[in-house]
């Protein structure tokens, strides 16, 4: 691996990204506790503001709840549900036959193929882990109007923590992709030229009768290993088995308990995007993916 590809160990790989969502796109709705979670509490931080919007994004909309939710919210706004993978837009566009106002779109949240300063609300569940954050962010202000809002959720460096530890017992492969920390999305918000963002997190476990139901649940909504980097050869029976005792061993409960680390941020529109200085920010990569083994 060249010292380029190497730096970017951790973080996710487009492909694997659009496969293993692919996959699941029959059993997401089973196994989608964390976006439900995400989702219900970003649906209710919306009765804080007086908001009338014309247009609705929702961005990496899956299998199309939210999309239900916010039309109930806002009858008579039009909104446009964007999701990367077509078996999941499809899904949405079933789930949201019956709606008046709903457009489905297959798009990247990289490249909106969406119109400068054309929506009034976005609502992003969840995408942000698989997406690059600068290019998400740099989107979400050139569509956002002046006054519009964003809200958004993703997760942080705590999820997944005992795997990622139960891991590094074993070998020092990648097994569990790189989260951004809350402060550096709160840094990329603002480069990006949105205003005004508010950011906060929720740490919480949950808990497993078993390890079979956490690999389920992972297999199941899509999250299982996409990192750039991760061994692409199967994991061999010894290895395997080392892993499940070590994640076994870090649990002292009956039950099985996985952090997840819940960020949740909110930011203003601030105009046209082309007003926004060319200025380049970046986070390295360091930063995202401090805690992961290196090659």
């Amino acid at each position: 691996m060249g010292d380029v590809q190497s730096r970017f160990v951790g973080l996710p790989e487009r492909r694997a990204v659009l496969k293993n969502f692919s996959r699941a796109v029959t059993t997401f709705d089973r196994s989608d506790f964390i976006h439900e979670q995400a989702r219900n509490r970003m649906l209710d931080r919306t009765r804080f503001f007086t908001l009338e919007p014309c247009r609705i994004l929702d961005m990496g909309s899956a299998t199309g709840k939210g999309t239900v939710a916010l039309a109930a919210l806002y009858p008579k706004a039009q909104i446009v549900s964007v999701d990367l993978i077509e078996v999941m837009a499809s899904a949405t566009q079933s789930r949201c036959r019956s709606l008046r106002h709903t457009t489905v779109l297959v798009g990247d949240a990289e490249q909106l193929p969406l119109s400068d300063n054309s929506v009034d609300l976005i609502f992003a569940n969840m995408i942000l882990p698989w997406c690059d954050p600068q290019l998400f962010f740099k989107e979400s202000a050139r569509v956002l109007s002046d006054g519009g809002l964003m809200l958004f959720s993703t997760v942080g460096p705590d999820t997944l923590k005992e795997i990622r530890q139960a891991w590094a017992e074993v070998d020092k492969d990648v097994h569990v992709q790189g989260f951004i920390d809350m402060h550096d999305l709160g840094d990329l918000v603002v480069k990006a030229g949105l205003i005004e963002p508010v950011m906060d997190v929720d740490r919480f476990k949950i808990s497993y009768n078993s390890k079979e139901q956490l690999f389920q649940d992972l297999r199941q909504s899509g999250g299982t290993n996409s990192a750039f980097g991760r061994k692409l050869q199967l994991t061999g029976y010894n290895r395997w088995k080392k892993f499940c005792n070590q994640l076994e061993i870090s649990n002292s409960e009956e039950q099985l308990s996985i952090s997840s680390e819940l960020i949740f941020g909110l930011a203003w529109g601030g105009g046209s995007a082309s007003k926004i200085p060319k200025t380049d920010f970046s986070i390295p990569i360091e930063e995202i993916t401090r805690e992961l083994p290196r090659r």
